[in-house]
């Protein structure tokens, strides 16, 4: 069984995840964490649940998704691991700070981890998550899905009755559309959907409801 906490992130109120299970092990999916006191509730729920953090993932390179990931190396010395197309994205932090927020982003972000690709699994305690790649919010955007609890991240693709983004220099509406149908095709209905942003959901609802993926 899964133990997931949401931890609610930064200005633009990003979903930040520890994934869990009995063997205490957890990942870290996209860590928003901006403020102090998001850095403290992190950092509480791994102290009291007593966990030992073994991977730090990214569903994509956007900033809001990443704020945290300097502390999350500093304090349990482990780099996001990212589909290599956005690593130039997540290299460049700094920039997109300065850029889309006009905020300054002093501290040193730590290197790149692993680039993953599609079909790739990362294993943690007693399970597993696979990558799915699903470009159109940004050219490396990926899902992280565990077929065993039918659970699946969806980062910024797939939000309850919406989709990300496809307006930003990275993003691509016809990619987006081809990687709603791989959702569509790879996901089975029970699916949960844990998005970015906003309230989890389910791939029936999504398919019965959201009208993007009504389309398909």
């Amino acid at each position: 069984m899964l133990n997931i906490k949401r931890l609610m992130c930064n200005p633009l109120q990003e979903n930040c995840y520890v994934v869990s299970d009995d063997s205490r092990e957890a990942v870290i999916i996209d860590c928003g964490a901006y403020y102090d006191e998001e850095h403290d509730a992190l950092d509480s729920y791994i102290r009291e649940q007593q966990l030992t953090p073994v991977r730090l993932l990214a569903t994509h390179g956007h900033l809001d998704h990443n704020f945290g990931n300097a502390a999350i190396y500093r304090k349990y010395g482990l780099k996001a691991d990212i589909c290599g197309e956005d690593q130039d994205l997540l290299e460049h932090l700094p920039e997109q700070a300065a850029s889309l927020f006009g905020i300054k982003i002093a501290e040193e972000q730590p290197p790149t981890g692993r680039l993953l690709k599609h079909g790739d699994i990362v294993n943690f305690g007693h399970h597993r998550l696979e990558v799915l790649q699903t470009p159109g919010h940004s050219h490396g955007s990926c899902l992280f899905y565990c077929a065993d609890e039918h659970t699946v991240f969806t980062g910024d693709t797939l939000f309850r009755m919406s989709i990300g983004r496809t307006d930003f220099p990275e993003g691509n509406w016809k990619e987006m559309q081809t990687s709603l149908s791989v959702i569509i095709a790879a996901l089975p209905a029970d699916t949960v959907v844990l998005p970015g942003h906003g309230p989890q959901s389910t791939i029936a609802d999504e398919k019965r409801c959201n009208p993007y993926m009504q389309a398909k």
